[in-house]
Order: C-alpha cells, then structure tokens, then sequence
C-alpha cells in the first residue's frame, strides 16, 4: 500500500509504467483505493485521471463540474488531476480504481466489460490491464489463466481470447492505454 500524496489514505497500486516508477514520474499509474472519509483529492499536475466505482457510492465533485454520485454502474470519471476535486461516500466505505496517465504522452480508456457465460474479446491497444470483479478464465492461445475477483492481467500488443464465468453479472475492467508521444 502507498500513501496518497496528500497523506489522506492508502492505495494499492495495480500497475506503473515505467517500472518503479514514483507518484512524481510515471507515464501512466493504475491503482486501487479505499475511500472512507470525505475529504480534498491529490494534485496531479499534468495527470489525467480515470475514475471507476468498484464497490459503494461516492459524492464527487471537481471544480468546473456538476456534482456527481458515482457507483459501480456509473460510466468511468475522467478529469484532469490538477483540477480542484474532493469526494466522500454516500454510505459505507468505497472501493474504487484510479486509472492516471500523463497529459501529452499516454491516454486511457476504462471500459466495464460484462462477462455472462462466456464472451469473446480482442485486445489490440498497446498495453491493456485486465482487473476482475469475480473469478473469471481467460481462454487464450495457451494455457487458461484464472483470474480471483481483483485479480489484474497485463496484456502487451494483440490477443484474441474468451473469458468464462460461472458467476451470475461477472465483468471485468479494461484499462487500455496508448502512448500518444515518446516518453522521455
């Protein structure tokens, strides 16, 4: 767990590129948080950000916006990280995914992705993340990977694949992300 720059709370991070990098380098950086307390967001100058309501409901609002009440059926949240943002749940703790990239080099697109039986997906985008809500198997040109609720899968270039549930409103979050200048 990492502490959010403003020491308001932990997050467990799910990916960063590139590799080690910290909360003042990266490209791109896709985390997990808890939110229990209303309170300011983290600054990010330069940073998009990508917001998706895992579990709960959260009141959020960002300056130049209408408030909103996300939840996990909300579509994802995009702002820019140096705007002026504060959120608190409804009721309950919230459990949501962070997805940031920074302005001018990389650009995400999160998509819930639902999963009934068993459902065909291509993978085209440069890098995608895969995070799971439940148990689900992706069949791929290999061996099946199963992927536990929370679990990510990174996928570098193309893959063509199936995933399979036996869980009643399965899905899974597809964060892909594509570089939109050289980095560096």
């Amino acid at each position: 767990m990492t502490p959010w720059k403003n020491g308001g709370g932990l997050t467990g991070e799910i990916a960063v590129h590139p590799p080690a990098a910290t909360l003042e380098d990266f490209d791109w950086r896709i985390s997990c948080a808890q939110v229990a307390a209303h309170g300011p967001f983290s600054r990010f100058p330069g940073i998009d950000r990508v917001l998706v309501i895992l579990e709960g409901e959260l009141a959020l609002a960002v300056a130049g916006g209408p408030a909103l009440v996300l939840t996990p059926e909300s579509a994802p949240c995009a702002f820019p990280g140096d705007a002026a943002a504060s959120a608190g749940p409804v009721a309950g703790t919230v459990h949501d995914l962070n997805v940031m990239t920074r302005r001018g080099r990389c650009a995400a697109r999160v998509q819930r992705c639902l999963v009934k039986d068993r459902a065909k997906f291509s993978f085209t985008t440069a890098t995608t993340v895969v995070l799971a809500s439940a148990n689900l198997v992706l069949h791929g040109p290999e061996r099946p990977i199963k992927l536990g609720r929370m679990d990510a899968l990174r996928i570098e270039g193309r893959l063509d694949c199936e995933f399979s549930s036996v869980v009643p409103g399965a899905c899974f979050h597809r964060i892909e992300i594509t570089h939109t200048a050289r980095a560096g």
